[in-house]
């Protein structure tokens, strides 16, 4: 009988150790605030290394691809997930909001939590602002839990402005004339704004003089608010600024010379033909949707339009397809080359995934 007490009694102490061992992960965790991030072009295995690195350090994590976002999207934005995999909701912590009466949760994928896929309808638009909110709820969540967040995607303004790097305008977006201006040339755009907004034209950079969506995005602004009329007329342009609080960022960079990046990327586009993006295309029409949804109109559908309308062939659009994914690439490369916190890997090395382990290992032990 002493012996059956003294068995329950070191069990009661094994329990209670755990308890505090994992108390104490916890308290670890909310102190340092350690945040991963991994970014970079298109086809560099972003994902794939963060699931690596996850399963090494405790980790969850959170995309940042603005065509992931979307539900029914998964070739075209190549989520590649298992087959029969499903989302789990975890009704006990903050992660069951209602997106658009659509709730989130997350994708186990060779055991690692996935959140912030299939957030939103094909239908409906999403906007950086919503990113923001969604993804730093997520991540105080996953510093509470005691693991560590490991953004991974390529979508910069989503990551600039869940980290406070990027401030948005509060004035919502106005998709209606939004459909109406990208229809104008640049210089129509330009015009545009002058008019309404002399002053914020001259102060923008040629970079953003040139970019249609930045125009559209400041002439946007400049209507609402000057026209009292507009449902959010006569308001201030208010700063929405992300209050994200961390503590020790390290922001890994994927990348490779611009003939290995297209090598992979043409293989990605062939790949995912044979996967079946036609037939995920009419399944969607199939469901309702149409050529006209934000969703369908991402890289990887719309350039599809004219072969299911017959007027080109795969091959063309498959053409087409790469041509269009190296451009992205580019961009891409561009716009994270301007962030001098990132450290850049050459995922064409062979010790590449050894290096960046290594490298994460001294950031995470400090």
């Amino acid at each position: 009988m002493d012996g059956l007490c003294a068995q329950e009694t070191e069990a009661e102490l094994v329990c209670l150790n755990i308890q505090l061992l994992s108390q104490l992960l916890v308290q670890r965790y909310l102190l340092m605030r350690k945040l991963l991030a991994i970014v970079g072009p298109t086809a560099t295995g972003k994902t794939t290394l963060g699931i690596s690195l996850a399963k090494t350090f405790n980790g969850e994590l959170i995309s940042a691809d603005s065509r992931q976002i979307y539900m029914y999207l998964n070739i075209g934005t190549g989520k590649d997930m298992p087959n029969g995999v499903e989302a789990t909701f975890q009704e006990c912590d903050t992660h069951s909001w209602n997106v658009r009466d659509k709730q989130i949760g997350y994708y186990l994928i060779d055991g690692v939590k996935i959140w912030l896929y299939d957030v939103v309808d094909p239908s409906l638009r999403f906007s950086a602002g919503e990113y923001m909110r969604l993804a730093k709820s997520i991540i105080e969540d996953i510093w509470k839990r005691g693991k560590l967040p490991i953004i991974v995607g390529g979508t910069g303004f989503y990551i600039k402005a869940l980290l406070g790097e990027q401030e948005l305008s509060s004035v919502d977006a106005d998709w209606e004339l939004r459909d109406e201006l990208e229809k104008l040339l640049v210089v129509e755009l330009q015009q545009k704004l002058n008019d309404l907004d002399d002053q914020k034209l001259g102060i923008m950079n040629d970079s953003d003089r040139q970019n249609p969506r930045r125009l559209i995005r400041a002439i946007e602004i400049a209507k609402k608010i000057q026209n009292p009329t507009t449902p959010a007329g006569g308001q201030e342009s208010k700063i929405q600024k992300s209050d994200l609080k961390v503590e020790s960022l390290l922001k890994v960079g994927l990348s490779a010379d611009k003939q290995e990046l297209y090598k992979k990327i043409d293989q990605r586009v062939e790949d995912r033909y044979k996967q079946g993006i036609v037939e995920e295309i009419k399944e969607l029409f199939k469901n309702g949707y149409s050529w006209e949804d934000p969703g369908l109109n991402s890289l990887g559908y719309w350039q599809w339009k004219l072969y299911l309308e017959g007027k080109n062939t795969a091959s063309e659009v498959i053409e087409r397809w790469k041509y269009d994914e190296h451009k992205y690439a580019r961009r891409q490369l561009t716009y994270f080359k301007k962030d001098k916190q990132i450290v850049w890997f050459d995922i064409s090395q062979p010790d590449n995934n050894k290096l960046v382990q290594d490298y994460v290992h001294k950031w995470y032990d400090k």
